[in-house]
């Protein structure tokens, strides 16, 4: 059994790393949520010029795993645009019995975006500018529906690194993809919690060496303010909390790919821990920073206002929480 990724998987977070960091700096960001887009191309293309888009399709040779370690990045450099839902678009559709060809080559390619969206009616990121939109709902199956087909009204969302908008859809819009009995139905919806909770790994674990390296720097009294136990145990805390959910989210997806029977349970726990993780480091982040953390201009807010919608998309810790007792049969 490994525990640790191997050079393949290393490399992906490492090429998503770098490309982020050519096309997505903090003044790039600044720029975007001071603006009016719900998505930047640019970054965009970048990521889907490096073969991501194809992350889950059945013939690429990768799975959830890699799907997770690629979001934890886009989490950790705050990425715009709607990577979870076009992951698992290319693979709902790639499991389709009518699959069109040349609409999964869109997909893949990204040429074509598509948001995720829960139920009906829902907060949905980057709908403005996505071409499809994925329904994964449990109780009434998988659809894909024109954006044409959408009600979309914009709204002053939190998260000004992934702008969102309302999203209603007719019962009846769309192609339906998969019966709420179908395997991939439940399937889908498990993947989705795995993705989002990577995402708030990757940002947990920014605000997390944001305030480390402040700490080292940030002088007091003639000292590094790291150097004070109060701040020393506060930072160690965060640490302690962040660095063993890792292996929570890596079994999650492990276990979603290898079809194991508590995969499902699996993916509801990482959801639930990694959001509240993820609310909790950007909190003792701001407070770590002191006044610096407040401001504008530092940006620490995008990783805080990015969790506070992670922990509430596709359900809130507590609801995912009951779900993982009753899969164990409390």
């Amino acid at each position: 059994m490994h525990f640790h990724l191997t050079e393949e998987q290393a490399a992906i977070q490492e090429a998503v790393r770098g490309t982020l960091a050519d096309h997505w700096p903090l003044e790039r960001l600044h720029a975007f949520a001071n603006g009016d887009a719900d998505f930047d191309p640019d970054s965009w293309d970048a990521l889907m010029a490096l073969g991501l888009g194809g992350v889950l399709a059945p013939d690429s040779g990768m799975g959830l795993l890699e799907a997770a370690l690629v979001c934890e990045v886009a989490g950790e450099r705050a990425a715009p645009g709607p990577l979870v839902g076009q992951l698992l678009a290319v693979a709902a559709v790639a499991h389709w019995d009518d699959c069109d060809a040349g609409l999964r080559d869109a997909l893949t390619s990204g040429t074509v975006t598509v948001a995720l969206m829960h139920g009906g009616s829902s907060y949905v990121p980057c709908a403005r500018s996505a071409g499809q939109f994925l329904v994964v709902d449990r109780t009434r199956g998988v659809r894909l529906v024109e954006a044409a087909d959408a009600t979309i009204e914009p709204v002053r969302a939190s998260d000004r690194s992934r702008p969102a908008s309302k999203v209603e859809i007719a019962a009846g819009a769309g192609r339906s993809l998969f019966a709420a009995d179908h395997p991939m139905t439940a399937r889908l919806a498990d993947a989705a919690l795995v993705l989002v909770a990577a995402d708030a790994l990757g940002g947990a674990q920014r605000v997390t060496d944001m305030s480390v390296a402040y700490a080292k720097e940030r002088e007091q009294f003639g000292q590094p303010i790291g150097r004070f136990q109060g701040l020393k145990h506060q930072l160690a805390h965060m640490a302690l909390d962040v660095e063993p959910a890792r292996a929570l989210v890596w079994y999650a997806a492990y276990a979603w790919d290898a079809e194991l029977p508590d995969a499902a349970r699996a993916a509801a726990m990482a959801k639930a821990h990694l959001c509240d993780i993820y609310v909790r480091a950007t909190r003792a982040a701001v407070a770590a920073h002191g006044g610096i953390g407040y401001t504008w201009e530092y940006g620490l807010h995008y990783w805080f206002r990015r969790a506070a919608f992670n922990r509430a998309w596709l359900g809130s810790p507590a609801e995912h929480r009951a779900r993982a007792a009753g899969l164990a049969g409390w």
